[in-house]
């Protein structure tokens, strides 16, 4: 048990003090052997690229109507309890449901996100 204690502070430490390197910059030479290859590369997966754009962001504004739906549970409580004299009790039920499934439905579309740029999309 006391190695398992002392372990975790030299790990830590070992890390701070070692970090990783950092990548160095290739020789011009090779640079100017791989521009063109790169360019033509990017021009054939441009399409693929821009496909998988649209559909990971159109995951992504999903994911933050979702994230701002979990706001309608609190409002619907006030609506059924303050608002119910003033006739705001069935929306106040309607906004309780929503603002309930709202995580659930984040979850979903946080876990979709990449598979919708990798072009996979539910």
């Amino acid at each position: 048990m006391t190695a398992r204690k002392l372990l975790l502070p030299v790990l830590v430490a070992g890390f701070l003090c070692f970090p990783a390197k950092r990548a160095e910059a290739i020789d011009p030479v090779t640079i100017a052997i791989l521009t063109p290859i790169a360019i033509k590369v990017a021009r054939q997966a441009s399409p693929y690229i821009i496909r998988s754009m649209r559909a990971g962001s159109a995951h992504l504004l999903k994911t933050g109507k979702h994230m701002l739906n979990i706001f309608l549970l609190p409002l619907g409580c006030l609506e059924m309890t303050l608002g119910a004299p003033l006739g705001m009790f069935g929306n106040g039920v309607d906004h309780a449901i929503h603002g309930v499934g709202a995580p659930f439905l984040l979850v979903y579309d946080v876990l979709c996100v990449p598979l919708a740029f990798c072009g996979l999309s539910p």
